[in-house]
């Protein structure tokens, strides 16, 4: 990506990767993040009266989903193309641009706030900014990969890899939040109490190896190994790796392991 200059800080070129595909994304691949989505609303008892805040909101569905639960929603992320897709699935709901390490919104503004797999083991200071946000008792719910070398649908995030080898490496570090204790030390370093530590049900379905392709290549870490090889070749391995799990009759299927984190804002806490 772009390195961010003067003008540009790291977040703002999030949406090179992110955005260039936001419609395939939205459309393709975040469909299949719905378990993921449902069952976290349902552990947070996510209800009519809730003021809801979703981090890194990507085109929207999570939002969308939770406001259909009656709460009231908000969201933030670092693409403008996707933020485009969530206001238009949700254009009564307050989403913006922006940081997640500078949220514009006052302190104790949410009863719930989520993230999808948008906060990494590289970006644990956006805790901090949930932390702010919540109102004394707020929840929260934060899922991350999990265990991916052990999931069954692991082939579907093989062609990640050829990002160049300093990406792959950094790919590694952000998801390390999944790994036993890491997310609760953050959580807990950050005033959180109440933490769990749950698995979420995940997996992909596709029709044929060339949406599979499709799908993957809308996505921020596919970005990244596509500037290393080029579209065409990224899309003729994944089209490769998926040709290998076909099933007759059967969508491919990829299931991989997700955690998820519920916590709580201590009761006492301040406001401010």
């Amino acid at each position: 990506m772009t390195r961010p200059g003067m003008d540009c800080p790291q977040w703002a070129t999030v949406d090179e990767g992110w955005g260039r595909k936001a419609v395939d994304f939205a459309t393709l691949s975040e469909l299949g993040n719905c378990r993921e989505y449902v069952a976290v609303h349902h552990w947070l008892g996510v209800d009519a009266g809730d003021r809801l805040l979703d981090v890194a909101c990507g085109s929207g569905l999570a939002i969308e989903l939770a406001r259909l639960r009656g709460a009231s929603c908000s969201g933030i992320d670092a693409s403008a193309r996707l933020v485009a897709v969530a206001r238009d699935r949700n254009p009564d709901c307050d989403i913006r641009v922006g940081d997640m390490h500078a949220v514009p919104w006052e302190p104790a503004s949410f009863d719930v706030v989520t993230s999808f797999r948008g906060i990494w083991g590289t970006t644990p200071g956006a805790v901090a900014e949930i932390f702010r946000v919540l109102c004394p008792g707020g929840r929260v719910a934060v899922t991350v990969w999990g265990h991916l070398k052990v999931s069954p649908g692991a082939w579907a995030l093989a062609p990640f890899r050829l990002a160049a080898t300093e990406k792959v490496g950094n790919q590694a570090a952000m998801v390390s939040l999944g790994r036993p204790g890491a997310g609760e030390e953050v959580l807990t370093s950050h005033g959180f109490v109440d933490i769990e530590r749950l698995d979420v049900p995940f997996a992909w379905e596709f029709a044929d190896p060339e949406l599979y392709a499709r799908a993957l290549a809308s996505t921020g870490p596919a970005y990244e190994a596509i500037q290393n090889v080029g579209e065409a070749e990224f899309h003729r391995a994944a089209v490769e790796q998926a040709q290998g799990q076909l099933r007759d009759g059967l969508p491919l299927r990829a299931e991989i392991k997700v955690v998820g984190y519920l916590a709580r804002k201590p009761e006492g806490a301040k406001r401010a």
